[in-house]
């Protein structure tokens, strides 16, 4: 840890903030949006209908922002805060920060400031005690309002649903029926104000947040999207950053069709580690003792839903949806690698039952819809859908089968989406002072993208978890340690590595885990 932590340098951003001006001095210059009013902040209750009691000790606010930051009088939407608030003497603070956890555009984030200030998450506390850290629900989502729903059947129609891969032209029609209605319903249901649920608007947001709480400047910690909406602010405000996190970072271009495809090669890549990693341990699973054995195994188990699902409900779909997570967590591997021998060897539906989650309910619908809002919105998708078939099935062709069709028919409603895309926002900036941490093999956000991100901000610094395959390699419960230090340097006073030519700075992975003896 010390020979890591002997390249970081000084940044010179260490000190106490001067104190900020008056509220009606700091809103954008030029925006059309009226200055803020402040957030008049109050004990959180309890037990939260969302989060439940996750709020235990931190305030809750709220402010009205445009729903149209270009028109205000068109009226204003409601956006619901918490806080965790400093607790060192007001020389040693060093403003807000604003978390987004990313996982989805639609993942709420009032829950997040207690972990970051208590050190929870491996933040030191007396780094997270020097901050405010602000948590957030974006618009559209969680308790901020109006809080997003469109037809549940599409997701989760309460029976299985056909197999992602289509197996019949009419398995192909029924999906694209579909997704064409749960487009629809989202349009009769809220008209023109989908246009106004994407990124940029989302990063106006940031911004008045920032304004309200009397800041010239805000730090922001952002994870998987959370990093693209970090990227968009970053590049809107380049003036206003003053230290910014993204871990597991977008690409700059990162949002559209053609970001799907390049997902679904990098997601095959990732099956294929935990099939590998399963085989490694046959002596305990039982289910080859290589990858192609495993992933063979894998299929058998999915082809036996296709004839019959598990009490009408989990079928291939629902399978595949189970297993998803071990592309993004690897903390996942061992139980998960349990249900499928429980399955494919024993034919024990146990582990599935207990792994198959209804997604009729809220927050989970909050959740798609807004992720389909802000995809389908911030860049254009082909409404051809003989070039998604035509895409789709060259890459199933080509043996990316782990998740190929299941991020399409995720993504196809975006085909029929009732608002016309907006333009993506550009990004880069020379001078904002960013630290960008990334696992060199998530499947989600490919580590290619993240160098681009990084050569379109030259101030960033980039430090590359090699062979990590966690979503998330600082600052959560399965956090790299190495990884760890670098983003509590850079918060407590600045540091960053010196720069270098492609990577700054490197940590070796968090070991993978080992399950007990069979």
């Amino acid at each position: 840890m010390a020979a890591v932590l002997a390249t970081v340098a000084a940044a010179g951003l260490a000190g106490p903030l001067v104190p900020g001006p008056a509220v009606a001095d700091i809103v954008e210059r030029g925006a059309p949006s009226a200055a803020p009013s402040a957030i008049s902040w109050s004990p959180c209750p309890a037990d939260d209908p969302i989060v439940g009691g996750a709020l235990a000790g931190l305030e809750c606010g709220s402010l009205d922002v445009p729903l149209d930051h270009s028109r205000p009088s068109r009226g204003t939407i409601t956006l619901a805060l918490t806080r965790a608030k400093h607790t060192v003497p007001q020389a040693q603070y060093q403003g807000i920060v604003l978390l987004n956890r990313g996982q989805w555009p639609g993942s709420f984030g009032r829950d997040l400031p207690t972990r970051f200030a208590n050190g929870s998450v491996g933040l030191p506390v007396s780094v997270g005690a020097t901050y405010d850290w602000i948590g957030f629900d974006p618009r559209g989502v969680g308790a901020s309002e109006p809080s997003v729903t469109c037809s549940p059947d599409y997701l989760s129609p309460g029976s299985a649903r056909p197999d992602y891969v289509p197996r019949t032209v009419a398995e192909e029609k029924k999906w694209l029926r579909e997704a064409r209605k749960y487009a629809d319903s989202c349009g009769d249901k809220y008209g023109n104000t989908l246009k106004y649920l994407n990124t940029k608007d989302t990063a106006r947001d940031m911004d008045l947040i920032r304004a309200a709480l009397g800041q010239k400047t805000l730090n922001y910690l952002g994870f998987s999207y959370g990093t693209y909406l970090g990227e968009v602010y970053a590049s809107m405000f380049p003036d206003r950053v003053r230290r910014m996190v993204l871990d597991t970072v977008a690409a700059p271009d990162g949002v559209g069709y053609e970001n799907m495809l390049k997902q679904n090669v990098a997601f095959e890549k990732r099956a294929g580690e935990f099939f590998a990693w399963i085989a490694k341990y046959h002596s305990v699973y039982g289910l080859g003792t290589t990858q192609a054995a495993v992933e063979k195994n894998y299929h058998k188990g999915l082809n036996a839903l296709a004839e019959a699902p598990i009490d009408g409900r989990i079928g291939p779909a629902e399978y595949s949806d189970i297993f998803l997570v071990n592309a993004y967590r690897t903390y996942a591997w061992i139980p998960h690698a349990q249900v499928l021998a429980d399955w494919v060897l024993r034919g024990d539906p146990s582990g599935l039952r207990a792994n198959y989650a209804e997604q009729r309910e809220f927050p989970a619908m909050n959740t798609y819809a807004m992720y389909t809002s802000v995809q389908c919105s911030d860049a254009a998708w082909p409404r051809d859908w003989s070039r998604w078939r035509t895409d789709l099935q060259r890459q199933q062709r080509q043996g990316n089968t782990f998740m190929t069709w299941a991020n399409g028919w995720y993504n196809a409603p975006c085909a029929f989406w009732p608002v016309p895309a907006g333009q993506p926002q550009k990004v880069g900036h020379s001078g904002v002072n960013i630290l960008m941490l990334q696992p060199e093999n998530d499947g989600a956000m490919p580590v290619q993208g993240a160098l681009d991100a990084h050569a379109r901000f030259p101030n960033s610094r980039f430090v590359l978890e090699r062979d990590g395959n966690f979503h998330g390699s600082s600052l959560t419960g399965n956090a790299n340690a190495c990884m760890n230090a670098y983003v509590s340097n850079y918060l407590k006073d600045g540091s960053r590595p010196t720069a270098k030519r492609g990577a700054d700075a490197s940590c070796a992975a968090s070991p993978a885990p080992v399950p007990a003896a069979g």
